[in-house]
């Protein structure tokens, strides 16, 4: 037995002593990324060219979490730049007297159009400077192009291809499915809500007409804007460009260069050896480089540690609405509350402008978040810029601001609420083979059970509750924006509208991004150029987010790389199942392709 014990004991000694190596190694390779991402300045050489290439999204928000997109099965970071830090780290390189130019490495790229247009028009700005820039890709695709067809030369490789189609937008609809699985969606709409479609998929298998008439409405919205800005920059018509898109004429490189969509058709070599000469180097000397993500902590000899005390905040309300914390994708009631609420108490905070990318979600959520917004614009000037997506509750957030900006391509309004109780009887009755009984006290005791059927009487009681936060929803749209409420109702009715459309019927003030709302800020803060920008809500510190990284995003990061195109459908599934209460929501889950 002595034996026994013995043996035992230095069998646990021993896994402990393991385990003890292993949590040694770890907290060694999380230092070690801890360090790499500190804020390290680095050294430019002279005719240093910067390498920008979009392999991760795009977010609005640079994360300081080094764990952020690294992937923990495979230990490679793909340490992502948020639209923040493109935007600065581009307006820097044009007075950068170390950056020659810009080098643009692309292929897909995985951000919504307005983003892409806010980095769009300050590579146009930075082109002011004089300094080069040029693109290539093994691959163009719509995305790529409208961003790479500003550039002073367009390379392809010769065996490479483009695509140039027009857009299209694919709705995902789950009736047929939810009838399988014998599962009524029992559905509330505001009044005559014909447009707000995000219970559509619900509802039927294809679009309603209604659905179908605002979807072309946006998408040619969108694909003009683009048109726009490529004729000017390649100088063909566009309807040369449309007539290229019917008929799939750039079939292959070749057509791309007969069609005057790109330069020249080289290889790889041969655009370094482009890049040598542009830099001043010889056929064997070696380029200097810097990569967008690196180049955020080059200091320009110029710049001098700032002593301005006033400041503008920038608030991120960025994801899904909904009560509580939320998370750094997602925005919570409580926490994003709380950071306007910061703002609004800090002296030294001059103007507030609240960065909106969110679909919508909550209605009440949208509401809390929004008393906050009224009550932080009568303390200070709220300035509001919209980014990929600010609609239904994206939108509700934002009504009170003093001004509005959105880009041409935002998706915005979508004014109107729903509410949708899941009937799961017959999936339990007869799929299942479980059944359910009750006692009540009272006959409505079990309002709302999502195992029977609502009663003709539950149902009205809904739909009262959801016809009322839509009158409250268009009063609220009516007073801020200063129009008439059955104005207000003609241009809701769940409807979604591109930036271009929305400043036409008065839902936004001007069209612009980010740095044009901070500007208004510190205009109507007659700050002049004397502030300097504090971000909010405070980003957690990565330690807190180790834990989270190593579970809930791993396992997230290996269904998006199984998955691949079709992880966007489980994500969809994912935010119907997790809907609580009215909804203030886009009206419908799509990719532009």
């Amino acid at each position: 037995m002595k034996q026994f014990f013995k043996f035992m004991l230095a069998s646990f000694a021993g896994t402990l002593l393991t385990l003890l190596v292993i949590l040694f190694i770890i907290i060694g390779m999380v230092s070690s990324l801890i360090s790499m991402s500190e804020k390290e300045e680095i050294e430019l050489k002279p005719n240093t060219v910067l390498l920008i290439k979009f392999d991760t999204p795009i977010a609005d928000r640079s994360p300081n979490n080094p764990f952020e997109s690294f992937d923990f099965s495979n230990f490679k970071s793909n340490q992502p730049s948020g639209l923040d830090d493109v935007l600065k780290n581009i307006e820097k390189a044009a007075t950068d007297p170390n950056i020659a130019g810009i080098y643009l490495d692309l292929s897909e790229i995985a951000s919504g159009m307005a983003n892409l247009e806010e980095i769009r028009a300050k590579l146009m700005k930075f082109k002011e400077s004089g300094k080069f820039i040029m693109s290539y890709s093994e691959g163009y695709s719509q995305a790529s192009y409208y961003l790479a067809s500003l550039s002073d030369e367009i390379y392809l490789n010769p065996e490479g291809m483009m695509l140039f189609k027009g857009l299209s937008a694919q709705l995902t609809f789950l009736k047929n499915m939810l009838e399988k699985l014998e599962i009524e969606a029992q559905i509330i709409r505001g009044p005559d809500n014909k447009f707000k479609s995000a219970v559509e998929p619900l509802m039927y298998d294809k679009m309603s007409e209604a659905n179908r008439e605002q979807m072309m409405k946006l998408l040619n919205s969108v694909w003009g804007n683009m048109l726009m800005q490529i004729s000017e920059s390649r100088n063909i018509s566009i309807e040369e460009l449309n007539r290229i898109a019917d008929e799939l004429e750039l079939s292959n490189a070749d057509k791309a260069l007969e069609l005057k969509f790109v330069d020249g058709l080289l290889y790889k070599d041969e655009i370094l050896a482009k890049l040598r000469e542009k830099t001043g180097l010889g056929e064997k000397d070696k380029i200097e480089s810097v990569t967008l993500a690196k180049y955020t902590n080059s200091k320009p000899e110029k710049e001098k540690k700032s002593r301005v005390k006033d400041k503008i905040a920038v608030i991120y309300a960025i994801g899904e609405i909904g009560g509580g914390e939320g998370s750094e994708t997602s925005i919570g009631s409580e926490k994003i509350s709380k950071a306007i609420r910061k703002a609004r108490e800090d002296e030294k905070v001059k103007a507030i402008v609240m960065r909106v990318n969110s679909p919508g979600g909550s209605a009440l959520a949208s509401e809390v978040i929004r008393r906050e917004v009224e009550l932080a614009k009568n303390a200070k000037p709220f300035i509001v810029s919209m980014g990929n997506v600010a609609a239904s509750g994206g939108y509700w957030i934002s009504t009170n601001a003093d001004y509005i900006f959105a880009d041409p391509t935002t998706i915005t309004g979508s004014i109107g609420v729903f509410g949708v109780i899941p009937n799961l009887k017959g999936l339990f009755n007869n799929k299942f083979g479980i059944t359910f009984d009750k006692a009540m006290t009272n006959k409505n005791a079990d309002f709302v059970d999502v195992m029977e059927p609502l009663s003709e009487f539950q149902h009205m009681k809904i739909q009262q509750e959801v016809v009322k936060i839509y009158e409250d929803f268009t009063l609220l749209v009516a007073k801020s924006r200063n129009l008439r409420q059955s104005y207000v109702d003609s241009i809701g009715q769940g409807r979604v509208w591109s930036g271009i459309d929305a400043l036409e019927i008065g839902l936004i003030d001007e069209l612009g991004g980010i740095e044009a709302a901070i500007a208004k800020a510190a205009e109507k803060a007659n700050l002049g150029d004397n502030y300097k920008i504090s971000t909010l809500p405070e980003q957690k510190d990565p330690f807190q987010q180790i834990m989270e990284e190593m579970t809930g995003k791993t396992r997230s990061n290996i269904l998006q790389r199984e998955l691949g195109e079709y992880y966007t459908y489980l994500e969809y599934m994912q935010q119907v199942s997790n809907m609580k209460g009215v909804q203030a929501r886009l009206p419908f889950h799509f990719s532009l392709n």
